[in-house]
């Protein structure tokens, strides 16, 4: 490495440990550069795993293999994913290295073709998942306990700032616009804030336990919306089901064809669609926008020292920059997605004449 390629390397490393990318990565990108993908590291850096990389000393990479449970044609499965270092397939199962089951567990069935086993593995993301829920659950009880000793008097230091956060997302989100029945709606709503915003911020820290991309895995963000939109349409009072499925429109609207009915229907799974998309995309996007200013300074290295010194402080700069806006979309869209869901159990609880309770 030439001297200028030591100080972006130095330079860069200080802005990882506070950015979306290790300096595990800035290490195998700097071995690297010459040759590497930018769009495949991206993508295998925002993408599940069998296995969560912490390190790479030297030659040696170092991982906390995760257990692998796979039914397939054989039968059920269970070891740890450290078995597929040492050979490409174990017990007739390997990954995928390319097609549409890419970095999947597949078998090879008798014709040469891939199948996907039935997979109910503890990946990367699953992990994080159980971590994040974990520390929620830590989290939420240690201060429910704190009021359950009987002193209700104005907290301070973690449990009040707690408060605050509690009572801001119930006050100024749940209470106006759920309505009335706000109460019963309350504790999923603000779980859901909850949980969102510590995967978000989780994310963001780029060594174990963080560094997964929870909230930007789109079968994570389905699932909320599907919690919610079931959340929002069994609750649904007579009169929200009369506006969708009986319309007070001409006739010829909702007979003999339901045309507007149809229509209505459809807006049910629009809005589950769009908190799902919303969420997924909005996540996704900082995490490879991060990734893909890092990359700027060893794509430019052949580019000669004056060209990728000046956009190594681009780099530098801007992920810095961007690291913050994360930390800040981290919340909103949390927020956001609370909001939303709150707006929606509320218009699916309007009284006769469109009142809402």
């Amino acid at each position: 490495m030439t001297f200028y390629q030591k100080i972006t390397y130095l330079i860069l490393l200080f802005t990882l440990s506070i950015g979306s990318v290790s300096a595990t990565d800035a290490s195998t990108i700097k071995d690297k550069h010459e040759k590497m993908n930018v769009k495949e590291f991206i993508l295998e850096h925002v993408s599940d795993a069998y296995e969560w990389h912490i390190t790479t000393i030297g030659e040696k990479e170092i991982s906390i293999p995760l257990p692998v449970i796979v039914h397939s044609s054989n039968g059920w499965h269970i070891f740890l994913s450290s078995e597929f270092r040492h050979t490409a397939s174990y017990e007739g199962l390997s990954i995928a290295k390319e097609g549409k089951y890419k970095g999947k567990i597949v078998e090879i069935s008798s014709t040469g073709e891939e199948i996907r086993p039935f997979d109910i593995s503890i990946t990367k993301v699953t992990l994080s998942l159980i971590i994040s829920s974990i520390l929620l659950i830590i989290i939420i009880m240690s201060v429910a306990n704190s009021y359950k000793k009987g002193v209700y008097e104005s907290k301070k230091g973690f449990v009040g700032f707690m408060e605050m956060f509690v009572m801001n997302i119930n006050d100024d989100v749940i209470k106006p616009c759920v309505g009335p029945q706000y109460k019963k709606y309350a504790p999923y709503l603000l779980t859901l804030f909850f949980f969102i915003f510590i995967n978000n911020l989780l994310g963001l820290i780029p060594i174990f336990p963080g560094g997964a991309n929870v909230t930007g895995n789109i079968a994570i963000t389905f699932v909320l919306a599907t919690v919610t939109l079931l959340i929002i349409n069994i609750g649904g009072s007579k009169e929200y089901w009369k506006e969708i499925l009986w319309p007070d429109v001409p006739l010829w609207l909702k007979a003999p064809i339901p045309l507007l009915p149809i229509i209505e229907i459809v807006g049910i799974f629009s809005k589950a669609f769009a908190l799902m998309i919303r969420l997924f995309a909005n996540m996704l996007a900082g995490h490879s926008i991060g990734l893909g200013l890092t990359c700027l300074v060893f794509v430019t290295v052949s580019m000669g020292p004056a060209m990728n010194t000046s956009m190594t402080v681009v780099s530098v700069i801007f992920s810095v920059f961007i690291a913050f806006v994360e930390l800040l979309v981290a919340y909103i869209q949390a927020y956001i997605f609370t909001m939303l869901t709150a707006v929606f159990i509320g218009l699916a609880r309007v009284e006769p004449h469109n009142k809402p309770q």
